[in-house]
């Protein structure tokens, strides 16, 4: 039998994908993140499907539970939240089906920078001002970053950087990256994206960190700063532009 990472999108349940929905329905066992996947999801699960709750399993005891799935003969749904792509932990378990054999497929999702820009109505990459987004986040507890990955060494990009696990260190990566982007430099921070709760704070580096502890977000949020965020004054792009020539796709 499968197993499915299936990314769960980034809070609301009906941005998950239409092909995640019928793959979760048709699985008889179902892994979930309870503190990340919204549960209404899990209406989706067959009748009599197994539901287990991962928020407080190792690793081996979730390739267990997946290995002992495949034995019986189920098809499993590995829901994560997000997009299975990015900081998902998706790869680890990967390399455990590899070495117990058993096959797997990916079911892409919403992901949360994604879920961020829709919330504060901006796309994030604008003729002129910026074409490049930088997916990271910030080492403190977690696992250490790669060399020449750390916030300042990126910051002299000056992509626009969307920063996942980092709200509960906000003054840090200001402190890291005013100095390549100045004080002035737009910043946003959208916490819960597509769920009721959410909350967007929108203001520029200079005072985004104070604005991040009074509204008291500590997770399950993105910071995303860069000049595209408060872009106005751009070219059109060269997609819609009446000079170009429609006869020859590019």
């Amino acid at each position: 039998m499968t197993v499915y990472f299936i990314g769960a999108g980034p809070g609301a349940a009906d941005l998950i994908t239409v092909r995640g929905a019928r793959t979760l329905a048709a699985c008889r066992v179902c892994l979930y993140a309870g503190s990340l996947v919204p549960t209404e999801l899990l209406a989706d699960c067959p009748p009599d499907a197994r539901l287990i709750d991962t928020a407080h399993l190792d690793l081996d005891r979730i390739t267990a539970e997946m290995v002992r799935a495949h034995e019986e003969g189920h098809d499993v749904a590995r829901l994560h939240s997000g997009d299975p792509s990015v900081f998902s932990a998706v790869a680890e378990q990967m390399r455990r089906l590899d070495a117990a054999g058993v096959p797997y497929e990916v079911v892409p999702g919403v992901p949360a920078f994604a879920a961020a820009a829709a919330a504060l109505k901006r796309e994030l990459t604008v003729p002129t001002v910026g074409q490049t987004v930088i997916l990271t986040r910030v080492a403190q507890r977690a696992t250490p970053m790669p060399e020449g990955e750390d916030l300042a060494t990126l910051g002299r990009s000056g992509a626009l950087l969307v920063l996942h696990l980092a709200t509960g260190y906000a003054e840090r990566v200001v402190a890291e990256l005013e100095p390549h982007y100045g004080a002035d430099c737009p910043a946003a921070v959208v916490a819960f994206a597509s769920r009721p709760d959410e909350t967007v704070l929108r203001g520029t580096l200079a005072d985004i960190a104070d604005q991040v502890r009074a509204a008291g977000i500590k997770r399950t949020a993105v910071i995303l700063v860069g000049r595209a965020l408060g872009a106005q004054q751009f070219r059109d792009s060269h997609l819609y532009s009446p000079g170009r020539d429609r006869d020859h796709v590019c």
